[in-house]
């Protein structure tokens, strides 16, 4: 028997477009929310980078990064976090653009796909229930399964939670005040990551201060190794 899912699927993303048609957020033109002109635009994050953060500069250590006794592997991201990229991650998170999450998670497909990563499990970075009440979604979440359904890698969505609320790391001053804003926020609540590689998914890093610290909680659970990849990095 032929299966009719595929095609459904095909005929509602189409009955959504004619009812919601979507618009560049960059230019305005009809057809996607980043347009494939726009999309050639946006600004990419160019090797040589820290082999640590991620941040451009040369292959060795960055100043932060020499002085930075992290748990986490490393850090990578495909964009900067600044014009068009920086658009497209407010709408989605603060305008309630959940729509994008599909265009985004792509780029994030491509960048692994040409720049592998040691991963067995996607954990999305969780926000606190409060937090997660109040904006309705988690955007490192819809990332993250959208990551997975382009790569069939699995999505663990439950082993970490954040379980203080605290200060959004975007309204913290310096890179001191980020790594304590987020000391004792996270846990782990089973083992399924025991000896697993993961891949932990944000939108935005500035410091690494937030994937560092759930990185030391996976990592005392027993995760093999723990890479962060996020859309996004301020520069």
């Amino acid at each position: 028997m032929v299966s009719v899912l595929p095609q459904l699927n095909e005929l509602k993303g189409a009955a959504l477009d004619l009812l919601f048609p979507r618009f560049c957020v960059g230019c305005g033109k009809e057809g996607n929310f980043i347009c494939a002109a726009c999309q050639a635009s946006l600004p990419r994050i160019e090797m040589p980078v820290c082999p640590k953060c991620g941040k451009p500069q040369t292959d060795s250590l960055c100043s932060v990064c020499v002085n930075w006794a992290s748990d986490i592997d490393a850090i990578r991201t495909p964009f900067r976090f600044e014009g068009l990229i920086r658009k497209a991650v407010h709408e989605f998170k603060y305008r309630n653009l959940r729509a994008i999450a599909g265009q985004l998670g792509l780029l994030l497909a491509d960048y692994l796909k040409e720049n592998p990563i040691p991963c067995d499990i996607i954990v999305p970075v969780p926000l606190h229930p409060k937090r997660l009440r109040d904006r309705g979604f988690n955007q490192s979440a819809l990332l993250a399964f959208e990551l997975s359904k382009l790569t069939g890698i699995s999505v663990n969505n439950t082993s970490l939670i954040r379980s203080v609320y605290n200060v959004q790391q975007a309204k913290t001053a310096n890179v001191e005040e980020r790594r304590k804003n987020v000391i004792g926020i996270f846990k782990v609540v089973d083992v399924d990551l025991r000896e697993k590689k993961v891949l932990l998914i944000d939108d935005v890093t500035t410091s690494g201060a937030t994937l560092n610290s759930c990185a030391s909680l996976l990592k005392s659970a027993g995760a093999a190794s723990v890479w962060g990849l996020t859309l996004a990095r301020e520069i």
